[in-house]
């Protein structure tokens, strides 16, 4: 097309007529673009329809204009905690192994000839939650938190303090429903503890857990479950190898802080 297109192919343009080939059209909006006199006879050849709709359009971008924009609305937050990596991932674990408490007296309860299954699992209680709060794989934000400050053994201190502020009560609930010494229940699920944290400063903390976890199973746990006799740890006699076992453990984890804030696999 040559020259301006014609008052009829515009006016058929701006009411989108179907019958308009692809050649004129393309032509048609090539000259529009560099020629205003024939954009203002497009504007003039709009049906009414359409300029009604383009000028609620413009109006309402006016007036949002001129009101400004919409003050940000801060999200109101019910509660810290619910924002927290601990209440989502550990609660699963803490569940778990109250559950497993609770069955313990129940069956305890029914079956008195057992040795002390409350005993025998106090050990073991806080390890899963242990393994969890300190796990690249639980925490999907691991790499970002490991690689703080703030990160580290403080932080591993910090989600053990949590477990064990939910698995102390119930071990002490499910001792005095039994009428178990909660000293004998106690120093073990705190030895098994720092000792979990202080062999995970050298072969990571889940491998820690795992191989506490399936040693007293196998040699003290098992046994017992044969024997139905409790192994010469749980007797009150043994308290002082707990205590014992519990600070040099504190003591060796001290000593290995540094490990805990390395990006490495086996964490």
């Amino acid at each position: 097309m040559t020259g301006h297109p014609s008052p009829s192919a515009i006016t058929r343009y701006a009411a989108g007529d179907a019958g308009l080939d692809e050649a004129t059209v393309w032509s048609v909006e090539v000259h529009l673009e560099e020629c205003a006199d024939c954009r203002a006879r497009l504007a003039g050849s709009t049906p009414d329809d359409v300029l009604a709709l383009l000028e609620r359009v413009g109006n309402g971008v006016d007036q949002g204009i001129a009101a400004g924009p919409d003050p940000v609305r801060r999200r109101r937050r019910w509660s810290p905690a619910r924002h927290r990596w601990l209440v989502w991932q550990l609660a699963p674990w803490l569940t778990m192994t109250a559950t497993v408490l609770v069955c313990a007296v129940l069956l305890q309860s029914l079956r008195p000839s057992l040795p002390s299954l409350v005993l025998l699992l106090a050990p073991v209680a806080p390890l899963p939650g242990v393994a969890v709060a300190w796990s690249r794989g639980a925490d999907p934000a691991w790499e970002l938190i490991a690689g703080t400050p703030a990160a580290g053994l403080p932080l591993l201190l910090r989600r053990t303090a949590t477990v064990l502020a939910v698995i102390v009560p119930v071990l002490g609930l499910a001792t005095d429903r039994t009428g178990e010494s909660l000293a004998l229940a106690l120093l073990p699920c705190l030895a098994f503890t720092t000792a979990a944290i202080a062999l995970g400063a050298l072969v990571g903390v889940r491998r820690a857990v795992i191989g506490l976890a399936t040693g007293w199973g196998l040699l003290m746990a098992l046994p017992a479950l044969l024997t139905a006799h409790l192994p010469a740890l749980l007797r009150p006699g043994s308290l002082g190898v707990w205590a014992l076992i519990t600070v040099v453990s504190a003591v060796f984890a001290l000593t290995r802080a540094d490990r805990f804030s390395r990006l490495t696999p086996r964490s």
